[in-house]
């Protein structure tokens, strides 16, 4: 085989390899889940003290991660009603998939400490997929606040509303 030929050869053989790994890794991308929790904590102490630290390391284990808490007195954060009104406590946790999320619900030693932590607290949880096209494993998560409340005499850690702006949605 002349070197044009061998050349051509290389070069189909690059470019079918090419396309065989972009496929695998089209097919391999999931979108991440998202599970929302609305939480009213009964008992603060027994909450931090027996469940938080267990629970967060098996979020860990499955890939978790906090995207947003608020509504805690550790946080500092508030949750800000936009319309109706809002839990006393909020979070955001992202994992890889769906699956990743059912697997870290179904844990066996999650389950046992959830047990724990409902005696101190009342749990409203969801989980939403996010949109493959949207997502970069890459992507820095960052905060994100519709708008900071002014600051008055309520409790840490209490729910504010969004001051009126007189604005209509674009």
């Amino acid at each position: 085989m002349n070197s044009g030929g061998k050349m051509a050869l290389v070069m189909l053989s690059c470019t079918a390899i090419g396309a065989l790994g972009t496929e695998a890794l089209h097919g391999e991308a999931r979108p991440p889940a998202y599970l929302i929790g609305q939480i009213e904590v009964t008992d603060p102490d027994g909450y931090a003290r027996e469940y938080l630290p267990k629970a967060k390391e098996i979020i860990k284990a499955h890939g978790g991660k906090l995207i947003a808490a608020a509504g805690a007195a550790a946080t500092g954060s508030q949750v800000v009603a936009v319309d109706g009104d809002p839990p006393k406590r909020v979070v955001i946790y992202m994992y890889p998939s769906m699956e990743a999320l059912w697997a870290w619900r179904h844990d066996p030693a999650y389950v046992q400490v959830r047990a724990v932590g409902e005696k101190y607290a009342r749990y409203h949880t969801f989980a939403v997929e996010g949109s493959v096209a949207n997502y970069s494993p890459h992507h820095a998560v960052g905060r994100c606040d519709l708008q900071r409340a002014p600051p008055n005499s309520e409790t840490p850690g209490s729910a504010r509303r969004l001051p009126p702006t007189g604005r209509t949605a674009d």
